[in-house]
């Protein structure tokens, strides 16, 4: 039976197909928040000699690498997957991106993002395993699984020890790059969320969330990313669950800055619309 093709992304642009050295020119600005390593013969080499299972050829696996990733930066999410599930836990880290994005904001059939999410986690737990000192196989695993809680009620996704695990993993990823951007506001948003739906003194004492911690990590990562359109999207998905429509102003600016953003590839044109479409 043929594979299901997944939904294509809706904004293609030309300028969004880095071939050849335009992705390694345009990797600092790609990649300015989630930290990924540009992955080069060297880089790779280094990854196998720490992990021998993971291949031998160092060449072939960064030339099959920088493919996926192209194929992610220009909206192609599910080669971008297929690519990167084809190298293993080398693959995982845009195997995960790409197939966490495209249920973001492509997939609508709830059952479908469940389904998405859970098989990404089982991919991030691999490379958990196999890649501990990346601190991107830590970040993936928070992004699966704040994925699927948000899919879940606060009741269920708290009772099934989510939260824990994203705390976990997002430590482990800061603590291996402090900064990173991506987990930054993936923090700020788990205590923000925790706090706007068990309340501070809950939030505090069963959780260790807190609004202040909040507030830090979001703003932490617009400092180090202004012009990213996640980065703005989430401070005001912060400040929205945190104080609701008390700081409604500073919410409309934060979205409002996001859409305004250039988007430098797929994903960022997303994000870019979604911003569009709360302001409108």
């Amino acid at each position: 039976m043929a594979k299901k093709a997944w939904a294509p992304f809706p904004h293609p642009e030309k300028r969004f197909n880095y071939a050849g050295d335009t992705l390694a020119k345009a990797w600092g600005d790609l990649h300015a928040g989630d930290q990924e390593p540009f992955p080069d013969e060297k880089h790779v080499a280094t990854l196998l000699k720490r992990n021998a299972k993971l291949g031998k050829d160092a060449k072939a696996s960064a030339t099959g690498l920088q493919d996926a990733w192209r194929a992610f930066h220009n909206g192609d999410f599910q080669q971008a997957y297929d690519r990167g599930i084809a190298l293993g836990p080398l693959g995982s880290s845009v195997a995960i991106k790409a197939g966490g994005i495209h249920a973001t904001y492509l997939i609508d059939d709830p059952a479908a993002k469940v389904a998405r999410y859970e098989d990404l986690i089982r991919l991030a737990d691999e490379s958990v395993q196999a890649l501990p000192n990346e601190a991107n196989s830590h970040y993936r695993r928070a992004f699966a699984i704040g994925r699927l809680s948000q899919t879940l009620s606060i009741t269920k996704a708290l009772a099934q020890g989510l939260a824990g695990k994203v705390r976990e993993s997002l430590d482990a990823a800061l603590k291996l790059t402090p900064k990173h951007a991506e987990a930054h506001s993936a923090f700020g948003l788990y205590h923000a969320e925790i706090v706007g739906k068990v309340g501070g003194m809950l939030a505090k004492l069963t959780y260790g969330a807190n609004a202040a911690d909040a507030e830090k990590h979001l703003q932490q990562a617009v400092k180090l990313t202004p012009a990213s359109q996640i980065a703005w999207i989430e401070w005001g998905n912060g400040l929205l669950l945190i104080h609701g429509d008390k700081r409604e102003d500073d919410v409309a600016e934060a979205f409002d800055k996001a859409a305004r953003l250039k988007p430098h590839d797929a994903m960022e044109a997303l994000d870019a619309a979604w911003a569009r479409e709360q302001i409108e």
